[in-house]
Protein backbone atom coordinates (compact mmCIF):
# COMPACT_ATOMS: atom_id res chain seq x y z
CA UNK A 1 0.00 0.00 0.00
CA UNK A 2 1.20 3.56 -1.21
CA UNK A 3 2.00 5.69 1.93
CA UNK A 4 -0.17 8.60 1.72
CA UNK A 5 2.36 11.28 2.68
CA UNK A 6 5.80 11.94 1.25
CA UNK A 7 6.26 14.83 4.23
CA UNK A 8 4.53 16.40 7.22
CA UNK A 9 4.41 20.35 8.09
CA UNK A 10 3.38 20.98 11.85
CA UNK A 11 1.29 24.08 12.35
CA UNK A 12 1.79 25.56 15.70
CA UNK A 13 2.88 28.75 17.95
CA UNK A 14 5.31 29.45 20.30
CA UNK A 15 4.35 28.01 23.38
CA UNK A 16 2.00 25.33 22.07
CA UNK A 17 3.87 22.25 23.44
CA UNK A 18 5.48 22.05 19.62
CA UNK A 19 8.83 20.73 20.76
CA UNK A 20 7.05 17.98 23.29
CA UNK A 21 5.13 16.77 19.86
CA UNK A 22 8.56 17.14 18.15
CA UNK A 23 10.20 15.20 20.77
CA UNK A 24 7.45 12.01 20.43
CA UNK A 25 7.35 12.46 16.28
CA UNK A 26 11.07 11.83 16.75
CA UNK A 27 10.63 8.64 19.08
CA UNK A 28 9.12 6.36 16.01
CA UNK A 29 11.61 5.19 13.76
CA UNK A 30 9.29 5.95 10.69
CA UNK A 31 9.64 10.16 11.32
CA UNK A 32 12.35 12.37 11.83
CA UNK A 33 11.37 16.00 12.38
CA UNK A 34 13.66 18.63 11.61
CA UNK A 35 12.38 22.07 14.50
CA UNK A 36 11.77 25.23 12.90
CA UNK A 37 12.90 24.61 9.17
CA UNK A 38 11.63 28.05 8.41
CA UNK A 39 12.28 29.97 10.87
CA UNK A 40 13.45 33.48 9.72
CA UNK A 41 16.40 33.93 12.09
CA UNK A 42 17.48 30.14 12.11
CA UNK A 43 17.50 26.84 10.42
CA UNK A 44 15.76 24.22 12.50
CA UNK A 45 17.37 25.16 16.02
CA UNK A 46 19.13 28.19 17.62
CA UNK A 47 23.05 27.83 16.69
CA UNK A 48 22.62 25.46 14.02
CA UNK A 49 23.68 26.17 10.48
CA UNK A 50 21.88 23.63 8.50
CA UNK A 51 19.68 21.01 7.87
CA UNK A 52 20.55 17.36 5.67
CA UNK A 53 23.47 19.51 4.27
CA UNK A 54 21.16 22.82 3.55
CA UNK A 55 22.59 26.16 4.94
CA UNK A 56 20.32 29.07 6.09
CA UNK A 57 21.66 30.94 2.99
CA UNK A 58 20.50 27.87 0.43
CA UNK A 59 17.27 27.62 2.12
CA UNK A 60 16.55 31.15 2.19
CA UNK A 61 17.44 31.14 -1.92
CA UNK A 62 15.38 28.65 -2.64
CA UNK A 63 13.14 26.85 0.02
CA UNK A 64 12.11 24.28 -2.31
CA UNK A 65 15.37 22.74 -1.51
CA UNK A 66 14.86 21.90 1.43
CA UNK A 67 11.51 20.75 1.46
CA UNK A 68 12.64 18.31 -1.42
CA UNK A 69 16.15 17.60 1.03
CA UNK A 70 13.39 16.84 3.67
CA UNK A 71 11.70 14.82 1.95
CA UNK A 72 14.12 12.32 0.79
CA UNK A 73 16.94 12.25 3.22
CA UNK A 74 15.03 12.23 6.08
CA UNK A 75 15.64 8.92 8.29
CA UNK A 76 11.78 7.88 7.62
CA UNK A 77 8.88 10.55 6.74
CA UNK A 78 10.60 13.99 7.35
CA UNK A 79 9.20 16.94 8.57
CA UNK A 80 8.97 20.64 10.42
CA UNK A 81 7.05 23.04 12.57
CA UNK A 82 5.75 25.79 11.19
CA UNK A 83 4.69 29.31 13.13
CA UNK A 84 2.91 32.23 11.44
CA UNK A 85 6.10 34.63 11.21
CA UNK A 86 7.83 32.01 9.48
CA UNK A 87 8.96 31.83 5.79
CA UNK A 88 5.58 32.66 4.01
CA UNK A 89 6.70 31.18 0.73
CA UNK A 90 6.40 27.74 2.30
CA UNK A 91 2.64 27.74 2.99
CA UNK A 92 1.89 28.28 -1.25
CA UNK A 93 3.84 24.81 -1.19
CA UNK A 94 2.99 23.32 1.62
CA UNK A 95 -0.76 24.13 1.55
CA UNK A 96 -1.43 23.24 -2.19
CA UNK A 97 0.45 19.58 -2.14
CA UNK A 98 -2.10 17.15 -0.84
CA UNK A 99 1.37 14.84 -0.02
CA UNK A 100 2.31 17.17 2.17
CA UNK A 101 0.65 16.18 5.51
CA UNK A 102 -0.92 18.75 7.87
CA UNK A 103 -0.96 18.85 11.77
CA UNK A 104 -2.46 21.64 13.19
CA UNK A 105 -1.24 22.21 17.04
CA UNK A 106 -3.25 24.48 18.75
CA UNK A 107 -3.26 25.61 23.04
CA UNK A 108 -5.59 28.02 24.90
CA UNK A 109 -4.54 31.73 24.21
CA UNK A 110 -4.51 32.71 27.47
CA UNK A 111 -2.15 29.35 28.72
CA UNK A 112 0.32 30.18 25.99
CA UNK A 113 0.49 34.06 26.48
CA UNK A 114 1.35 33.65 29.97
CA UNK A 115 3.86 30.74 29.45
CA UNK A 116 5.76 32.87 26.82
CA UNK A 117 5.68 35.96 29.14
CA UNK A 118 7.40 33.34 32.03
CA UNK A 119 9.70 32.35 29.44
CA UNK A 120 10.80 35.67 28.58
CA UNK A 121 11.28 36.68 31.98
CA UNK A 122 13.00 33.55 33.26
CA UNK A 123 15.21 32.51 30.31
CA UNK A 124 13.65 28.86 30.54
CA UNK A 125 12.28 28.14 27.06
CA UNK A 126 12.53 23.88 27.47
CA UNK A 127 12.54 21.65 30.77
CA UNK A 128 14.13 18.50 31.13
CA UNK A 129 14.97 18.63 34.85
CA UNK A 130 12.44 19.83 37.17
CA UNK A 131 14.94 20.61 39.88
CA UNK A 132 16.07 23.28 37.48
CA UNK A 133 12.92 24.88 37.05
CA UNK A 134 12.65 28.94 37.18
CA UNK A 135 9.56 30.55 37.91
CA UNK A 136 8.68 34.24 37.73
CA UNK A 137 5.79 36.28 37.99
CA UNK A 138 4.75 37.95 34.81
CA UNK A 139 1.81 40.99 33.89
CA UNK A 140 -0.64 40.61 31.99
CA UNK A 141 -0.51 43.61 29.15
CA UNK A 142 -4.16 43.65 27.51
CA UNK A 143 -2.92 45.15 24.17
CA UNK A 144 -0.58 42.59 23.94
CA UNK A 145 -2.61 39.58 24.44
CA UNK A 146 -5.17 41.61 22.03
CA UNK A 147 -2.15 41.12 19.40
CA UNK A 148 -1.48 37.90 20.42
CA UNK A 149 -5.01 36.14 20.09
CA UNK A 150 -5.11 38.25 16.30
CA UNK A 151 -2.37 36.64 14.98
CA UNK A 152 -3.63 33.19 16.26
CA UNK A 153 -7.30 33.42 15.41
CA UNK A 154 -5.94 34.90 11.30
CA UNK A 155 -3.51 32.29 10.61
CA UNK A 156 -6.03 29.37 12.21
CA UNK A 157 -8.80 30.75 9.62
CA UNK A 158 -6.45 31.43 6.74
CA UNK A 159 -5.40 27.52 7.15
CA UNK A 160 -8.70 26.55 7.37
CA UNK A 161 -9.85 28.46 4.83
CA UNK A 162 -6.75 27.06 2.38
CA UNK A 163 -7.92 23.19 3.24
CA UNK A 164 -11.35 23.57 2.90
CA UNK A 165 -10.56 25.42 -0.50
CA UNK A 166 -8.22 22.40 -2.01
CA UNK A 167 -10.66 19.67 -0.39
CA UNK A 168 -7.79 18.57 2.23
CA UNK A 169 -7.88 18.02 6.18
CA UNK A 170 -5.09 18.22 8.76
CA UNK A 171 -4.95 15.81 11.76
CA UNK A 172 -5.90 18.62 14.80
CA UNK A 173 -4.27 18.50 17.99
CA UNK A 174 -5.00 20.58 21.02
CA UNK A 175 -1.67 20.96 23.58
CA UNK A 176 -4.12 18.97 26.25
CA UNK A 177 -4.14 16.14 23.94
CA UNK A 178 -0.40 15.58 23.53
CA UNK A 179 -0.35 13.80 27.11
CA UNK A 180 -2.55 11.06 25.53
CA UNK A 181 -0.61 7.67 24.07
CA UNK A 182 -3.90 7.33 22.15
CA UNK A 183 -3.51 10.46 20.45
CA UNK A 184 0.12 10.39 19.60
CA UNK A 185 -0.65 7.17 18.16
CA UNK A 186 -3.59 8.14 16.09
CA UNK A 187 -1.18 10.83 14.82
CA UNK A 188 1.26 7.92 13.52
CA UNK A 189 -1.86 6.05 12.06
CA UNK A 190 -3.40 9.62 10.42
CA UNK A 191 0.21 9.89 8.50
CA UNK A 192 0.30 6.39 7.09
CA UNK A 193 2.42 4.27 9.82
CA UNK A 194 1.54 0.79 11.23
CA UNK A 195 4.45 1.77 14.09
CA UNK A 196 2.89 2.11 17.74
CA UNK A 197 4.93 4.06 20.81
CA UNK A 198 4.43 1.83 24.18
CA UNK A 199 4.68 5.20 26.35
CA UNK A 200 6.07 8.97 25.42
CA UNK A 201 8.91 10.91 25.78
CA UNK A 202 9.49 11.66 29.33
CA UNK A 203 12.52 14.01 28.57
CA UNK A 204 10.76 17.34 28.29
CA UNK A 205 8.75 18.36 31.48
CA UNK A 206 5.60 20.99 31.38
CA UNK A 207 7.11 23.99 32.85
CA UNK A 208 4.57 26.43 34.39
CA UNK A 209 1.94 24.03 36.40
CA UNK A 210 0.38 25.97 38.83
CA UNK A 211 -3.09 27.95 38.42
CA UNK A 212 -2.66 31.06 36.41
CA UNK A 213 -3.43 33.28 39.82
CA UNK A 214 -0.09 32.13 40.71
CA UNK A 215 1.74 33.08 37.42
CA UNK A 216 -0.27 36.73 36.64
CA UNK A 217 0.53 39.28 39.36
CA UNK A 218 -2.19 41.44 37.65
CA UNK A 219 -4.97 38.57 37.74
CA UNK A 220 -7.73 40.53 38.48
CA UNK A 221 -6.99 42.99 35.94
CA UNK A 222 -6.50 40.37 33.68
CA UNK A 223 -10.27 38.40 34.79
CA UNK A 224 -11.60 42.32 33.69
CA UNK A 225 -9.97 42.41 30.49
CA UNK A 226 -11.00 39.07 29.71
CA UNK A 227 -14.57 39.35 30.62
CA UNK A 228 -15.28 41.31 27.52
CA UNK A 229 -14.22 38.25 25.17
CA UNK A 230 -15.47 36.39 23.01
CA UNK A 231 -14.47 32.98 25.14
CA UNK A 232 -16.18 31.09 22.09
CA UNK A 233 -12.79 31.89 19.69
CA UNK A 234 -10.49 32.44 22.60
CA UNK A 235 -9.03 29.25 21.24
CA UNK A 236 -10.02 29.14 17.93
CA UNK A 237 -10.05 25.92 16.38
CA UNK A 238 -12.14 25.06 13.45
CA UNK A 239 -15.46 25.19 14.86
CA UNK A 240 -17.04 27.04 11.46
CA UNK A 241 -18.37 29.93 13.69
CA UNK A 242 -18.59 32.88 11.99
CA UNK A 243 -15.64 34.76 10.93
CA UNK A 244 -14.46 37.39 13.02
CA UNK A 245 -13.18 40.61 11.42
CA UNK A 246 -9.33 41.86 12.34
CA UNK A 247 -8.80 42.57 16.04
CA UNK A 248 -9.13 46.59 16.88
CA UNK A 249 -7.19 47.04 19.45
CA UNK A 250 -4.99 50.45 18.16
CA UNK A 251 -8.30 52.20 17.35
CA UNK A 252 -8.44 55.18 19.43
CA UNK A 253 -11.81 56.82 20.79
CA UNK A 254 -12.51 60.41 21.38
CA UNK A 255 -12.82 61.06 25.99
CA UNK A 256 -16.17 62.56 25.45
CA UNK A 257 -16.06 63.14 21.36
CA UNK A 258 -17.74 60.78 19.06
CA UNK A 259 -14.69 60.16 17.13
CA UNK A 260 -13.02 57.13 16.15
CA UNK A 261 -9.10 56.92 14.61
CA UNK A 262 -8.26 54.24 12.67
CA UNK A 263 -4.77 54.38 12.65
CA UNK A 264 -2.52 53.09 9.71
CA UNK A 265 1.16 52.10 11.45
CA UNK A 266 3.88 54.73 10.94
CA UNK A 267 1.73 57.09 10.29
CA UNK A 268 1.49 60.56 12.16
CA UNK A 269 -0.45 58.33 14.97
CA UNK A 270 1.55 60.16 17.98
CA UNK A 271 0.04 63.99 16.49
CA UNK A 272 -3.18 62.64 15.82
CA UNK A 273 -3.71 61.36 19.51
CA UNK A 274 -2.43 64.46 20.78
CA UNK A 275 -4.96 66.28 19.02
CA UNK A 276 -8.04 63.80 19.79
CA UNK A 277 -6.61 64.74 23.59
CA UNK A 278 -6.57 68.15 23.26
CA UNK A 279 -10.60 68.56 22.23
CA UNK A 280 -11.87 67.31 25.72
CA UNK A 281 -8.48 68.66 27.67
CA UNK A 282 -7.68 65.22 29.07
CA UNK A 283 -4.31 63.49 28.59
CA UNK A 284 -3.68 61.39 26.06
CA UNK A 285 -2.92 58.24 28.06
CA UNK A 286 -6.45 58.66 29.19
CA UNK A 287 -7.89 58.31 25.59
CA UNK A 288 -9.95 54.73 25.18
CA UNK A 289 -8.34 52.48 23.63
CA UNK A 290 -7.14 48.91 23.84
CA UNK A 291 -11.24 48.04 22.65
CA UNK A 292 -12.45 44.61 21.04
CA UNK A 293 -15.05 44.43 18.19
CA UNK A 294 -17.60 44.18 21.06
CA UNK A 295 -16.95 47.04 22.91
CA UNK A 296 -16.29 48.94 20.16
CA UNK A 297 -19.70 48.25 18.80
CA UNK A 298 -21.08 49.13 22.17
CA UNK A 299 -18.89 52.39 21.59
CA UNK A 300 -20.56 53.26 18.08
CA UNK A 301 -24.15 52.19 19.21
CA UNK A 302 -24.07 54.90 22.75
CA UNK A 303 -22.69 57.50 20.06
CA UNK A 304 -25.32 58.20 17.25
CA UNK A 305 -23.91 60.68 15.22
CA UNK A 306 -19.99 59.08 15.61
CA UNK A 307 -17.69 59.47 13.07
CA UNK A 308 -14.42 57.34 11.78
CA UNK A 309 -11.18 58.33 10.23
CA UNK A 310 -8.03 57.13 8.82
CA UNK A 311 -5.28 59.63 7.98
CA UNK A 312 -2.28 58.22 5.43
CA UNK A 313 1.33 59.50 5.48
CA UNK A 314 3.07 59.79 2.01
CA UNK A 315 4.72 56.57 1.13
CA UNK A 316 8.19 57.66 1.16
CA UNK A 317 7.62 59.50 4.86
CA UNK A 318 5.84 56.36 6.21
CA UNK A 319 8.53 54.14 4.78
CA UNK A 320 11.17 56.09 6.09
CA UNK A 321 9.68 56.23 9.73
CA UNK A 322 9.00 52.23 9.21
CA UNK A 323 12.87 52.56 8.99
CA UNK A 324 13.86 54.60 11.49
CA UNK A 325 11.89 53.45 14.43
CA UNK A 326 11.67 49.97 14.05
CA UNK A 327 14.98 49.36 12.19
CA UNK A 328 17.46 51.69 13.11
CA UNK A 329 16.98 52.86 16.45
CA UNK A 330 16.67 49.88 19.10
CA UNK A 331 13.99 51.30 21.37
CA UNK A 332 10.73 50.69 22.50
CA UNK A 333 9.04 48.58 20.11
CA UNK A 334 11.97 48.24 17.66
CA UNK A 335 12.21 44.65 15.54
CA UNK A 336 15.85 43.50 16.72
CA UNK A 337 15.38 40.01 15.82
CA UNK A 338 14.42 41.73 12.08
CA UNK A 339 17.32 44.29 12.57
CA UNK A 340 19.49 41.41 13.41
CA UNK A 341 18.46 39.85 10.10
CA UNK A 342 19.19 42.24 8.02
CA UNK A 343 22.20 43.06 9.06
CA UNK A 344 23.61 40.30 9.23
CA UNK A 345 21.47 37.70 6.01
CA UNK A 346 20.59 40.98 3.69
CA UNK A 347 23.83 43.35 4.78
CA UNK A 348 21.79 45.94 6.07
CA UNK A 349 24.32 48.94 6.52
CA UNK A 350 23.21 49.39 9.70
CA UNK A 351 25.27 50.36 13.02
CA UNK A 352 25.41 46.92 15.38
CA UNK A 353 24.12 49.63 18.29
CA UNK A 354 22.40 52.63 17.74
CA UNK A 355 23.97 55.20 15.37
CA UNK A 356 26.33 57.42 16.80
CA UNK A 357 28.70 60.76 15.68
CA UNK A 358 30.14 58.50 13.10
CA UNK A 359 26.54 58.14 11.58
CA UNK A 360 26.21 61.00 9.17
CA UNK A 361 23.71 61.75 6.27
CA UNK A 362 25.94 59.95 3.52
CA UNK A 363 25.43 56.85 5.55
CA UNK A 364 21.49 57.04 6.18
CA UNK A 365 20.95 57.26 3.16
CA UNK A 366 22.78 54.26 1.91
CA UNK A 367 21.35 52.55 4.66
CA UNK A 368 17.55 53.47 3.85
CA UNK A 369 18.09 52.28 0.08
CA UNK A 370 19.29 49.07 0.94
CA UNK A 371 15.77 48.68 3.14
CA UNK A 372 13.89 49.52 0.65
CA UNK A 373 15.14 47.12 -1.68
CA UNK A 374 14.31 44.46 1.51
CA UNK A 375 10.68 46.47 1.17
CA UNK A 376 10.87 45.52 -2.58
CA UNK A 377 11.50 41.92 -1.90
CA UNK A 378 9.61 41.68 0.99
CA UNK A 379 6.27 43.24 -0.44
CA UNK A 380 6.73 40.75 -3.12
CA UNK A 381 6.88 37.74 -1.02
CA UNK A 382 10.61 37.22 -1.80
CA UNK A 383 11.69 37.35 1.57
CA UNK A 384 11.07 34.97 4.91
CA UNK A 385 10.54 37.70 6.88
CA UNK A 386 6.55 39.08 7.68
CA UNK A 387 5.62 41.69 5.43
CA UNK A 388 4.53 43.66 9.02
CA UNK A 389 1.76 46.63 9.51
CA UNK A 390 4.40 49.34 9.71
CA UNK A 391 5.60 48.95 5.81
CA UNK A 392 2.12 46.85 4.45
CA UNK A 393 1.17 49.08 1.28
CA UNK A 394 -1.60 51.94 2.83
CA UNK A 395 -4.19 49.83 0.46
CA UNK A 396 -3.79 46.79 2.70
CA UNK A 397 -4.25 48.12 5.49
CA UNK A 398 -7.41 49.73 4.39
CA UNK A 399 -8.80 46.80 3.17
CA UNK A 400 -8.28 45.02 6.31
CA UNK A 401 -9.95 47.88 8.41
CA UNK A 402 -13.10 47.49 5.92
CA UNK A 403 -13.30 44.00 7.40
CA UNK A 404 -14.68 45.43 10.53
CA UNK A 405 -15.70 48.87 9.21
CA UNK A 406 -14.68 51.17 6.77
CA UNK A 407 -13.41 55.02 7.69
CA UNK A 408 -15.79 57.93 7.57
CA UNK A 409 -13.16 59.53 6.16
CA UNK A 410 -9.41 59.55 4.22
CA UNK A 411 -7.60 61.69 5.43
CA UNK A 412 -4.11 62.94 4.11
CA UNK A 413 -1.28 63.71 6.41
CA UNK A 414 -0.14 67.11 4.84
CA UNK A 415 -4.62 68.27 4.84
CA UNK A 416 -4.79 67.52 8.98
CA UNK A 417 -4.86 70.79 9.86
CA UNK A 418 -8.25 71.15 7.56
CA UNK A 419 -9.62 68.31 7.43
CA UNK A 420 -9.34 67.34 11.27
CA UNK A 421 -11.02 70.40 12.85
CA UNK A 422 -13.89 69.85 9.93
CA UNK A 423 -14.49 66.33 11.23
CA UNK A 424 -14.75 67.76 15.03
CA UNK A 425 -17.25 70.41 14.00
CA UNK A 426 -19.38 67.45 12.53
CA UNK A 427 -19.74 66.37 16.41
CA UNK A 428 -20.00 69.44 17.66
CA UNK A 429 -16.42 71.04 18.30
CA UNK A 430 -16.87 74.48 16.74
CA UNK A 431 -14.04 75.46 18.25
CA UNK A 432 -11.60 72.79 17.45
CA UNK A 433 -7.99 73.44 17.35
CA UNK A 434 -5.47 72.34 14.55
CA UNK A 435 -3.37 69.53 14.80
CA UNK A 436 0.02 70.25 15.22
CA UNK A 437 2.13 68.38 12.95
CA UNK A 438 4.25 64.97 13.58
CA UNK A 439 7.50 65.51 15.63
CA UNK A 440 10.47 64.37 13.63
CA UNK A 441 12.19 61.40 15.37
CA UNK A 442 14.80 60.24 12.84
CA UNK A 443 18.92 60.86 13.65
CA UNK A 444 19.07 62.20 10.27
CA UNK A 445 15.90 63.92 8.37
CA UNK A 446 14.33 62.84 5.44
CA UNK A 447 14.42 66.30 3.75
CA UNK A 448 18.49 65.60 4.22
CA UNK A 449 18.65 62.01 2.11
CA UNK A 450 15.63 62.51 -0.22
CA UNK A 451 16.10 62.68 -4.16
CA UNK A 452 14.63 61.43 -7.15
CA UNK A 453 15.98 58.06 -6.66
CA UNK A 454 14.53 57.20 -3.20
CA UNK A 455 11.34 58.66 -4.83
CA UNK A 456 11.26 56.51 -8.08
CA UNK A 457 11.94 53.50 -5.82
CA UNK A 458 9.51 53.77 -3.18
CA UNK A 459 7.04 54.35 -6.43
CA UNK A 460 8.04 51.13 -7.63
CA UNK A 461 7.61 49.30 -4.12
CA UNK A 462 4.07 51.25 -3.47
CA UNK A 463 2.60 51.57 -6.51
CA UNK A 464 -0.99 50.79 -5.66
CA UNK A 465 -0.91 53.23 -3.12
CA UNK A 466 0.73 55.96 -5.29
CA UNK A 467 -2.22 54.67 -8.15
CA UNK A 468 -5.32 54.10 -5.67
CA UNK A 469 -4.68 57.29 -3.31
CA UNK A 470 -2.78 59.71 -5.88
CA UNK A 471 -0.04 60.60 -4.07
CA UNK A 472 2.59 62.86 -5.81
CA UNK A 473 6.49 62.85 -5.21
CA UNK A 474 7.19 63.70 -1.66
CA UNK A 475 9.01 66.96 -2.60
Amino acid sequence: MTAPFDYFIVFAEMRTGSNFLETNLNAFDGFECHGEAFNPHFIGYPNRTEILGVTQAMRDADPVRLIETIKTRSKGMGGFRFFHDHDKRVLDIALDDPRCAKIVLTRNPVDSYVSFKIAQATGQWKLTNVKRRRDSKVRFDPDEFEKHVAHLQSFQVFLLNRLQKSGQTAFYIAYEDLQSLDVINGLARFLGSDERLEALDSSLKRQNPSPLQSKVSNYDEMDRALSGQDVFNLSRTPNFEPRRGPAVPAYVTGARAALLYMPVKSGPEAAVRAWMAGLDGVREDTLPTHLNQKALRQWKRRNRGHRSFTVLRHPVARAHDAFCQKILLQGPGAYLDIRKTLRNVYKLPIPGGDPGPEYDRRAHRAAFLAFLEFLRANLAGQTNIRIDPHWASQVAVLQGMAQFGIPDMVVREDEMADMLPLLARQVGYEAAAKPGAAPETAPIALSDIYDEEIEELVGTIYQRDYMMFGFRPWA
